[in-house]
């Protein structure tokens, strides 16, 4: 009976003992040269525990393969699901054994899946100084390696492009059920070499091997032996010898002979041809003198090795680059001129190098406007837009001015104006305030300063207390709400680090039967079931969260896309045209009520003068 109890567990470690050997390859580990690698591993609730357990497995096997040490290979591992977790930084772990300790000692998160969210803190956190990498001036490479199974739930294409454009290099992982869109979105270029998918987590080691042979290959050149005469090439796992200008290779494909250009008969030489490797000049025969009459074309030979452009000179052959593009140190190769890095572009977003120009990108579910450069802001929609403000004790000052500074930066892709979207600004604790209104600001400008007087309250978290408050008054048409009969969308975001002290599933409930779009912005100890208790259906597209106030910028794009209503919300709501039907007949009603009562007074005042005309016959 205890064998029979025991087989299941002896089963699992039969199958995970071969990871040991299935990721490392055979003889010494592979020398790369300085690398900082992080891997930023999916942990929400999709893996199943045995499929984590086989990703754990995973990583410790790859890091056996790796030259780790504080001047070669530096390894950081973050976890991810709703919220980022660092399981150790880049600095923290000079030796394999106390990485595969801390790996072991991995718990899952069981959570969303926030890719993005990963994403953003890798750039911004994980590859820093602070954490260990080593300084962009130091040329380390940085490599990002990103497993997941899932479709993310926020948006990873942005933030995956400015990883990219700080110099990380991303490989995208993606397992069984992962979307093969985001994966592209995410990977480096060229992306069949940065892109995986494997059917199952039984299968990641095949992505192991890929990834350690392409990481690890060994520089043959570097090794000797290669028996190259001039030059060695190395590739991933082989290389290939080269010659110096002027010489080419031989049959053996390792030595190299001088080229006779005096052979090949098209030098042009009246009298006698004398060849040099990869050139060759004239000489007369006794009594006559070489005349300067032309430019012997170097070019025309085929051997110059130019990538571009080559100009035969007295001196032999010149090569050139193309408009837009600069000369390497060969003296043969051209790369292209970053105009992004060279000139004031102007994007609002993001600069793309094209040859002899450039052009702006932006972010997903925006569109570039007439100027080239900038982003449209919601210009079609309007929104009555109230902002609840958590101003709980734990906030703490100087994270209240950072939620300040945030809440700008919303109001800063808004088109706010009376006719367009208005704002107002509740702040909570343990009672609630309201800061302005949604009728008091007519302009993105008062709003902001507004916004930067608001003094921080302190205290408790009362959630459910905001969100009654914010159903009762916040959209009233005494509050500056437009009358329901327009249509105006509805939106209260709630903003808050904490859990709540008080009952928020009644005033919650409410909110959304009245009509209201709810959006919650977790950040830090927010508690993940009441931010989807507060948002509206799907809470993928309503919940947003930030492991810290110095990384929630980051969901601004989310919000931008989730607020305006030409790029969510809005579809089928936005503010009707005066002339339909429903507003003309409102239009109408509204008319003919004041001119009832512009008729009411006409005929006070028409009694009023008949009275005085008969007051006046009486004195006659």
């Amino acid at each position: 009976m205890r064998g029979l109890l025991c087989s299941p567990l002896l089963m699992l470690l039969l199958f995970l003992q071969p990871w040991a050997t299935q990721l490392q390859f055979a003889g010494p580990r592979c020398r790369t040269g300085p690398l900082d690698l992080v891997f930023v591993i999916d942990s929400s609730r999709s893996v199943r525990p045995f499929e984590f357990e086989t990703m754990r497995q995973f990583l410790v096997g790859l890091l056996r393969g790796l030259d780790v040490g504080p001047n070669a290979t530096r390894v950081g591992v973050i976890q991810y699901s709703s919220q980022v977790q660092s399981v150790f930084p880049l600095g923290a772990f000079s030796r394999r054994e106390d990485m595969e300790r801390a790996i072991r000692a991995l718990v899952p998160l069981a959570q969303g899946t926030m890719t993005g969210l990963a994403i953003q803190y890798a750039m911004n956190v994980a590859f820093s100084v602070a954490e260990g990498a080593r300084p962009p001036e130091a040329r380390v490479p940085r490599v990002a390696v990103i497993v997941t199974d899932g479709r993310p739930q926020d948006r990873v294409a942005e933030v995956a492009a400015q990883a990219r454009a700080r110099g990380i290099e991303i490989y995208a992982v993606g397992v069984q059920r992962a979307d093969v869109g985001s994966l592209r979105a995410m990977a480096s270029p060229p992306l069949d070499e940065h892109v995986f998918l494997v059917e199952s987590f039984d299968l990641i080691q095949e992505f192991g091997l890929q990834f350690q042979g392409r990481l690890c290959g060994k520089d043959l050149c570097a090794e000797g032996g290669h028996g190259c005469q001039h030059q060695c090439v190395s590739t991933p796992g082989t290389f290939h010898c080269a010659c110096n200008p002027g010489y080419q290779l031989a049959a053996d494909n390792k030595s190299c002979l001088a080229i006779d250009l005096c052979v090949q008969r098209t030098h042009g030489c009246e009298h006698h041809c004398i060849s040099s490797p990869g050139s060759y000049f004239c000489r007369c025969r006794a009594g006559f003198v070489l005349q300067q009459d032309q430019v012997v074309d170097h070019c025309s030979f085929g051997n110059h090795s130019c990538q571009h452009e080559c100009v035969s000179t007295f001196g032999g052959p010149q090569c050139y680059c193309r408009e837009g593009h600069d000369l390497l140190p060969d003296g043969r190769s051209c790369q292209a001129r970053d105009l992004c890095n060279g000139v004031d572009h102007g994007c609002e977003f993001q600069c793309v190098s094209e040859g002899l120009s450039y052009r702006c990108l932006c972010p997903e579910g925006q569109q570039l406007q007439a100027d080239g450069k900038s982003c449209n802001r919601c210009r079609e929609g309007h929104v009555d837009l109230v902002l609840l403000v958590d101003g709980s004790k734990s906030v703490r000052p100087q994270n209240f001015e950072l939620v300040k500074r945030f809440v700008n930066q919303i109001v800063d892709f808004l088109d706010v104006s009376p006719e367009g979207t208005r704002v107002g600004l509740v702040q909570f604790s343990s009672r609630v305030r309201t800061e302005f209104p949604l009728g008091r600001y007519g302009t993105a400008a008062e709003v902001k300063q507004a916004v930067l007087a608001v003094e921080y309250m302190e205290r408790g978290t009362m959630t459910g207390l905001a969100l009654r408050h914010m159903v009762e008054h916040s959209f009233s048409e005494a509050q500056g709400a437009r009358p329901r009969a327009l249509n105006v969308p509805r939106v209260g975001l709630v903003f808050t680090d904490g859990r709540s002290q008080d009952d928020i599933s009644v005033w919650a409930a409410r909110a959304k039967e009245e009509g209201i779009v709810m959006y919650a912005v977790g950040v830090g100890k927010a508690v993940e079931e009441e931010l989807r208790q507060i948002a509206s259906e799907p809470a993928e597209l309503h919940v947003s969260y930030s492991p810290d106030f110095g990384t929630m910028t980051h969901l601004l794009d989310n919000l931008r896309g989730s607020i305006c209503p030409e790029e969510g919300i809005g579809a089928g709501t936005e503010l009707q045209s005066p002339c339909e039907c429903e507003n003309l007949v409102e239009f109408q009603g509204r008319t003919l009520g004041a001119l009832e009562k512009l008729t009411q007074n006409l005929a006070q005042l028409t009694a009023r003068l008949e009275n005085l005309e008969n007051q006046l016959a009486t004195q006659k």
